[in-house]
């Protein structure tokens, strides 16, 4: 009988682990055979095509489309590319501090780090780079600028550039440096006579935690904080261990930040706060938009789910999904999605499902929202970004307004007004003038602007007469058509406020820098005004967070 038994155990355990084996063995020889096909037909096609192929491009274009069929996070990170994510690693690059962009086929300072070299020796935003040293720089050659970036820190090079309003070109030397670029671009006490502590963070580099620590500290020396607001709107995120640093500076020691599951289920781990939070219990508040992403949606999920503060602003961006960087040969890499982070309560916030109805996954999920509950019994939910305590929708540009920021009259506008007005400062900005100029200076450039409307009423009568309709109802379309046009003028009027606004910044970031621009910007954002009201109100802040 306990031979009997003992037979039975081993057939038993050979077909169990020989279960495994097979399928293990099955997925191998299924890789083998797909690399022996794509070899071949790789080779066939190099060799034999009827025009000449170029091998490294053909596999390329091969490992490109692959990688598409997954998710846009998995990538080949060529050499070319490679710089920039070691930016986003390091949070560091070689460069001269500006960036520069393609307008009316000219290349253009857009944008300017203060304390680097391009700033330091004068550089303004508007420029047209003519040449780098004895280069010409033209849209053919776009790139040069980049290829100057590479290298190693203290090479010189001479910025040939043409200034609106002078009519002699400009001469710069500029000095290639280390540029670290900040996390935390700026923190100040918001409104100035207040104890509430506004901090701006930007991205999720290595030095993210440190920055915020510095940021409360130095506001800790000032005056006593009584309530934080910190901004994560527009934060694209970056790296899991600065998720983790920044949000340790909110959390109780020991609350779990952070759960990171791959394909093996049971190979969990899990991410605590293991230091005593410089922040403590002073009441919090996280902005937060559609641009809040990954990283960012690491903080605030797991400040969410400990009630830790309210989160305010507009849903998230909805990426639950973690990359590793794998180094491949000649320097490049490839960047694939190897996890899914889940919140402290459980929920993984990935909006999108890339594998529903996609035939290269083997098991096709259907992404579908769960709840789960915060520290407070707060009901949260999965499957879609996270969902603010407070929803607070940002005021929409109008049509008018959209239109004119995408064709670069505003920035356009104000490289003409500070040139001519170098001088000025912010408190002798005169907005009735500044509005005034504005609508002539766009009169100047035969500004034109076909609305939603307008399209609709051309494509009507476009269909009526390829069906032969009469053309008395074309008439009719013509009068509205007029009576459209008589609006579109009077939105200069309408929206004259947005206007005055949108102009204020683009010129204040000319006077005071990026950080002026920001404190400028609060100035009217209902969000940061709600986001103050709470935290500044302790029982609406209690009610809400269900203590």
């Amino acid at each position: 009988m306990k031979k009997i038994k003992l037979i039975t155990l081993i057939v038993f355990s050979f077909i169990f682990f020989s279960g495994f084996l097979t399928s293990d063995t099955d997925m191998y020889y299924r890789i083998s055979k797909s690399l022996d096909i794509f070899g071949k037909v790789y080779k066939e096609v190099a060799i034999n095509y009827v025009e000449e192929i170029n091998p490294e491009e053909f596999m390329l274009a091969g490992i490109k489309s692959m990688l598409g069929q997954l998710d846009p996070y998995s990538v080949y990170v060529d050499s070319k590319d490679q710089k920039d994510l070691d930016i986003v690693t390091t949070g560091k690059y070689n460069g001269v501090g500006l960036s520069v962009g393609l307008e009316d086929n000219k290349v253009i300072v857009l944008d300017l780090l203060e304390g680097y070299s391009a700033q330091r020796q004068g550089m303004r935003l508007g420029d047209v780079i003519k040449k780098i040293n004895d280069v010409e720089l033209t849209k053919d050659n776009y790139d040069y600028f980049d290829i100057i970036q590479k290298g190693d820190k203290g090479a010189s090079f001479t910025f040939t550039v043409k200034r609106e309003g002078i009519e002699e070109l400009l001469k710069f030397v500029l000095v290639k440096e280390e540029i670290e670029i900040a996390n935390v671009p700026f923190y100040e006490f918001i409104p100035a006579s207040s104890n509430n502590a506004y901090i701006k963070l930007s991205g999720f580099s290595r030095t993210a935690g440190e920055e915020i620590k510095n940021a409360l500290i130095e506001l800790g020396k000032r005056k006593k904080i009584e309530s934080i607001i910190l901004d994560l709107r527009g934060n694209p995120g970056g790296l899991l261990e600065a998720a983790i640093e920044v949000s340790q500076k909110f959390l109780k020691k020991g609350d779990k930040i952070v759960s990171v599951i791959g394909r093996d289920t049971t190979n969990k781990k899990e991410f605590f706060a293991k230091e005593e939070p410089l922040a403590g219990d002073i009441p919090l508040a996280v902005l937060v938009d559609d641009g809040t992403a990954s990283a960012a949606e690491i903080v605030s999920g797991a400040i969410q789910d400990h009630d830790r503060g309210l989160i305010i602003g507009e849903n998230t961006f909805g990426k639950g999904l973690v990359q590793s960087i794998i180094p491949l040969s000649g320097n490049t890499s490839l960047k694939m999605t190897s996890a899914k982070y889940y919140t402290p309560s459980g929920r993984c916030i990935q909006k999108v499902n890339y594998s529903e109805k996609n035939p290269v996954f083997e098991k096709q999920q259907t992404n579908t929202s769960s709840s789960f509950f915060t520290a407070n019994k707060r009901k949260v939910y999965s499957a879609g970004g996270i969902l603010p305590d407070s929803v607070v929708l940002q005021r929409k540009l109008s049509p008018l307004s959209s239109r004119l920021l995408a064709e670069g009259f505003f920035f356009k506008f104000a490289t003409t007004y500070f040139n001519q007005n170098p001088k000025i400062e912010i408190a002798n900005i005169d907005n009735e003038h500044l509005y005034s100029d504005f609508i002539n200076y766009v009169k100047t450039q035969n500004f034109e602007f076909t609305s939603k409307s307008e399209k609709m009423i051309e494509q009507l009568k476009k269909t009526l007469k390829e069906e032969g309709y009469n053309s008395k109802a074309n008439e009719e379309l013509d009068k509205v058509v007029s009576e459209v046009n008589s609006s579109k003028n009077a939105d200069f009027i309408k929206y004259k406020n947005d206007i005055i606004l949108l102009v204020r910044d683009e010129l204040i970031e000319r006077i005071a820098g990026r950080k002026g621009r920001l404190k400028e910007l609060l100035n009217y954002d209902i969000q940061f005004e709600k986001a103050f009201k709470l935290v500044s109100d302790r029982k609406a802040y209690n009610h809400i967070l269900n203590k």
